[in-house]
Order: structure tokens, then sequence, then C-alpha cells
């Protein structure tokens, strides 16, 4: 029973979800749906991979992964299905597959669309499943689509580095407020060389140890701690750290704004900075 994930940012307000379930069950009603998420936010593309990228790596060689973003940022003629340390990932060519995996992959083929038929989001994944099908029966990716194309590339949001600090960005809030920053714990303590830190963030707000656990700080207080996909986080153990904070999801719209960004009278921090002594 061939795997399909399915992750979009159309929401969970109306039937597209389910019609794109229904239009997978359609093409092949073997495949086994599992949704990641359907609560991506438009057009942030540094966000959407971290939340791809960590939940992919966790399935099982040959499972297919549709990923349903920014689908239409331009016109549509073809769609890319990857094919990635055993899985199958198929999505939009607008940059966010060398995003997600930080690097451009080898093994890509682009699927035709009919010139005559709507470009929408039921068509698009009628497209998938029947690739998806066909390479769950035997078929080999070799096969499928044309190899010959250039795709489009966006380069992975990075930390900023110094001899003496590290300045990541926040890639995403999870549901309890957290804060999650694209600085990883390898590229921590290499950036560390064993030497002290202080992790700073909206001006007065430091932190001087890294935690296992949330219960490693009083109810209440503030820590770092390195989460299960292995990057920086900060919380308030049974409190909400952005919304305290005033601390914000890194938006590829602002780029400009480094710092901050004010709205109605508030600073909102999109960056996190360790400083190391």
């Amino acid at each position: 029973m061939p795997v399909v994930t399915l992750t979009s940012d159309i929401g969970i307000q109306d039937f597209m979800p389910g019609a794109i379930k229904g239009q997978l069950l359609k093409v092949n009603a073997a495949f086994n749906v599992i949704d990641i998420t359907h609560l991506l936010s438009p057009f942030n593309y540094p966000q959407a991979a971290y939340v791809c990228r960590n939940a992919i790596k966790n399935f099982a060689p040959g499972t297919f992964h549709l990923i349903l973003l920014n689908l239409f940022d331009e016109k549509l003629d073809h769609l890319l299905l990857i094919e990635y340390k055993g899985q199958y990932i198929g999505c939009a060519d607008n940059g966010f597959i060398t995003m997600m995996l930080q690097e451009v992959p080898e093994n890509i083929t682009a699927l035709t669309l009919e010139k005559n038929t709507p470009k929408n989001a039921l068509y698009c994944t009628e497209v998938f499943a029947k690739a998806f099908s066909e390479i769950a029966s035997g078929i080999p990716f070799s096969a499928i689509g044309y190899h010959d194309i250039s795709i489009k590339i966006k380069n992975p949001l990075k930390p900023m580095l110094g001899s003496n600090w590290i300045e990541g960005q926040i890639l995403f809030i999870d549901n309890f407020e957290n804060v999650i920053v694209n600085i990883s714990k390898d590229e921590f303590e290499e950036q560390r060389k064993g030497r002290k830190f202080s992790i700073v963030f909206k001006r007065d707000e430091v932190i001087e140890k890294i935690s296992d656990t949330y219960a490693d700080v009083q109810e209440g207080e503030k820590l770092a701690l390195f989460n299960s996909a292995g990057h920086l986080e900060i919380a308030i153990n049974k409190g909400n750290a952005a919304g305290l904070f005033g601390l914000q999801g890194f938006s590829e719209k602002q780029q400009q704004v480094q710092q901050m960004q004010f709205s109605n009278n508030h600073i909102f921090y999109q960056t996190v900075k360790v400083f190391f002594q």
C-alpha cells in the first residue's frame, strides 16, 4: 500500500483538502494518504522548507510526498517530480525543492501539463497521482516525464556568522508559541568552539545555558534547547515565548528589515543572536 503524504498552504476551512485526497484515491484507491499539514503560511518558503524537511526525513524509502505550496506563483506548464534518498517528492517548479533539500537534487523529472486543461490544484493533484501510481506499479523513475530540465533555485535561509557571534532568523513558531531558529546544533557547536555563550533577543533578554527539557527551569522561566529537529528553540516553561517577547517568524517579504518590524507601535523581532566569549 503506497504511502502518500500531503502538505499544503490551502488551509482547512473549505473542501479542498478533502477534494485533493479524493483525487488521489480516484487515481489509485490503494494509496494510504497521510496529512502533514495544510496550514503552511502562504509565500513563506523558509517556514515550509523547515516543516517539510523535518517531516519527510522520518518516512521510509518508497514514500511519496505531495507538496502543494505556492502552486500558482507563476504560470504552470509543468510540475516537478524528484527522487531523493529513495523517496519521491512532487511540487511546483518555484525554487522550493532546493530550499527544502538544501541542495540541487540529481534525479528530477518534469511532468507535462495539457495545454487546454485548466491548471487548478485538483488537476495538478491528478497529474502527480498518476506519476506516483506508475512508480508504485514498478515503472522506473527514468521512464516518467522528461529529464532535460533546468529548475528554479532558491537558496536555503542560513544564519549569518562572525568570529564571535552567529545570528539566526526565526523559522517557525509552534502551537505553544515556542520559537524555532535556523541555527542547528552542529552549527552552534562549530561556531562556539567550546566557549561560553549568550543567546540574546529583544534587546535585554539573555539565556546563557542550553536546557535538555522544558522542565529544567521553573514554570514561567525562559529557556533555550535544541528541539527534535536539531534546531535552536526559545521557549518558556508553560508559557508563550513568541507572544511575551514579541518574536515573529522571519518573512521573505521583509528581508530588508533584518532586526525588527514596526507594526501598530509594537516592535517584533525576527532574529536571535548568539555571542561567544
